[in-house]
């Protein structure tokens, strides 16, 4: 079966039309990146509460850490979106946390044999592989969320073995248009209600999904120190839990066996 059986085009029109007006998706075929297409229209002035900028293809993708994200042509969901903020700044990391779980209910509501997890603070796992990643970029009086979600990639197309496709574990889903369209549907109820009151009416959700917690895990901090540690739970502000009674608030972290 050959892959464009699995990569069917992004209808822009039927998005645009089935999305607002909460969302005002573009879609093209070739770009460096959503995420800095984005950030650009934002300096220039020209982007608006709301936009989306979906590409088929990306040739300078980033995750998290500024890891190098690479995807086949139309193999992976690749795509950013620009939110204002009303709530305070230091409340924002928790923004990663909800579009995780917003993508994991999505991901659930179109497939209801694989069990998605999220690894925190912002990665999507099935089976303890990697499906789908996210990064939140602050800009001026809103926040970028750039997502990258691998659909009908082949083995072969992975950009590493701890990765997996919808199409891999035989996802009944893999429909680009039907996927972007629940998790934006997803994450905009989430997030209305996460600018009027906050994260607390969230965090149960979260920590039911979140399979970084209970169990042994390695801790990375952007200062390269690292330690062995069980967390508990995560914060309001999206900070991880440890046993000891610590946060986290930013980190690499590995799920120890």
């Amino acid at each position: 079966m050959g892959n464009e059986l699995h990569r069917a085009a992004l209808r822009e029109s039927e998005l645009q039309a089935e999305l607002s007006p909460y969302w005002r998706v573009s879609v093209v075929d070739i770009t460096g990146s959503t995420q800095s297409d984005l950030a650009e229209s934002i300096r220039m002035n020209s982007a608006i509460d709301g936009d989306v900028l979906i590409a088929n293809y990306q040739s300078a993708g980033k995750g998290r850490l500024d890891r190098e994200f690479i995807a086949a042509p139309s193999s992976a969901l690749l795509f950013s979106l620009y939110k204002k903020v009303a709530r305070p700044r230091e409340e924002w990391n928790f923004l990663a946390l909800l579009t995780a779980l917003s993508i994991t209910e999505a991901l659930r509501d179109l497939d209801h044999t694989n069990d998605f997890k999220v690894k925190w603070p912002n990665d999507v796992l099935v089976k303890e592989k990697k499906i789908a990643g996210l990064l939140c970029q602050a800009v001026e009086d809103g926040v970028i969320v750039g997502i990258g979600l691998n659909v009908s990639m082949q083995f072969e197309e992975l950009p590493v073995e701890s990765a997996t496709s919808l199409l891999l574990e035989n996802s009944a889903e893999l429909d680009r248009n039907i996927i972007v369209k629940n998790i934006l549907q997803n994450f905009h109820g989430k997030y209305a209600l996460w600018n009027l009151h906050g994260s607390s009416q969230f965090i149960s959700d979260y920590e039911k999904v979140c399979s970084s917690l209970n169990r042994q895990i390695q801790i990375t901090t952007p200062n390269l120190e690292s330690k062995q540690a069980m967390a508990t739970g995560v914060t309001q502000l999206g900070e991880l839990i440890l046993e000891d009674g610590s946060h986290v608030n930013s980190a690499d972290i590995v799920h120890l066996r």
